[in-house]
């Protein structure tokens, strides 16, 4: 509980050094905004270790989730300035910082940031305090701050802001690289579940897809949801067929907007959301598939933070009004939306709980009270 206290307290004391760097004239200049927002990430690095020195954690990804939980409040204030909730923290960044955080994707993905992921950061150092597992949900958040990280970046520079980049912009590429290193750390690590006997997994197994309606049902799903991936892809690449065209223009003009970020994300759907819909309907139908355990958690963080933004950005007041979803198609296309993000959070749940059917059973000849399963 104390490793907990210290991460909220160090949290807030980010409010403090925005409101210096606000009224500071000296602080305001693109360079030392950059360098500044270096040191303080060194700083709050250094208090953290000083502050568990005595009792020091096992998991460098400590470090990691106290860190980011510091920038979490600077997003979520950043957001709220934007939307006018409250003033005279972020004037100065907005400049001279990083101004493309003023546009609806961005605004949306502070909140996410400074929400979400503050919240998975106090829960994940709990459960490390208290020695409670904590892969699966680790995964989730890489899933979900790799996705934010590899929108956002590129779509700064490929966008309308990618000549207004300023030196602030190189503080985004700790929060780019580190959750990859995250991710490849947590995936290499043991799976967070109870040994489960091969006699109950292989009854599952034998199942036909057929006589598992649930599993039927999540691959339909998933053939829908590559079916509408491929389209809302195709759609940002210009492709010519009619069929495309008017649903960009009557259903999701904001897929067109000059920002980058909704083109950025279509384009990551396309390429590396489709392959993995297309795995998970594989592992569906094929038992002993171990991976999905793991990677139906980090794909539903991934897609759910995507969608979140998504979503909000398309109905957001600061968007452009010929950009927003029109009254006329609000309902359809926010169900389609909705449904996009909520299957890989059913399916990640359903693996969680029910995992019988993808795990390897032990190999013949054991005993019975050998049999167990990786």
């Amino acid at each position: 509980m104390v490793q907990e206290i210290c991460v909220f307290l160090f949290s807030l004391t980010a409010l403090g050094v925005l409101y210096t760097m606000n009224n500071v004239p000296a602080f305001q200049e693109p360079v030392v905004i950059l360098e500044t927002g270096v040191a303080v990430l060194v700083a709050v690095f250094l208090l953290v270790y000083l502050a568990t020195r005595y009792n020091p954690p096992k998991d460098p990804l400590f470090y990691v989730f106290a860190e980011f939980s510091f920038t979490c409040v600077i997003d979520l204030t950043s957001a709220l300035e934007y939307d006018g909730y409250t003033s005279g923290f972020m004037e100065f960044y907005q400049k001279t910082g990083e101004p493309y955080l003023g546009t609806p994707y961005a605004i949306m993905m502070c909140y996410w940031d400074g929400i979400v992921h503050f919240i998975l950061y106090l829960m994940l150092i709990h459960r490390m305090s208290n020695r409670q597992q904590y892969r699966t949900l680790g995964l989730f958040w890489a899933g979900s701050l790799c996705a934010n990280m590899i929108v956002f970046v590129p779509g700064i520079v490929v966008g309308k802001y990618g000549s207004e980049i300023h030196p602030a912009f190189w503080l985004n590429m700790p929060f780019l690289l580190v959750p990859i290193w995250g991710a490849v750390s947590l995936f290499s690590r043991p799976r967070d579940m109870p040994l489960v006997g091969a006699s109950k997994a292989e009854r599952e197994q034998k199942k036909a897809l057929i006589w598992r309606p649930l599993d039927l049902l999540f691959v339909v799903y998933l053939v829908a949801a590559m079916g509408f991936t491929i389209f809302r892809g195709l759609a940002v690449l210009d492709c010519p067929l009619e069929i495309l065209n008017r649903y960009v223009t009557e259903y999701e003009p904001y897929l067109k907007d000059p920002v980058g970020f909704p083109r950025v994300m279509m384009l990551l759907l396309l390429f590396h959301a489709l392959p993995m819909l297309g795995s998970f309907a594989y592992g569906l139908c094929t038992p002993g598939c171990t991976w999905m355990l793991d990677w139906t958690a980090y794909f539903a963080g991934a897609i759910l933070q995507c969608q979140w933004s998504h979503i909000g950005a398309s109905l957001h007041p600061r968007t452009a009004e010929m950009y927003r979803i029109p009254i006329t198609t609000l309902v359809p296309v926010l169900l389609l939306n909705l449904l996009y993000a909520a299957g890989p959070i059913l399916l990640a749940l359903r693996c969680k709980r029910e995992p019988d059917y993808f795990l390897s059973t032990a190999p013949v000849g054991q005993t019975n009270n050998e049999k167990k399963l990786s």
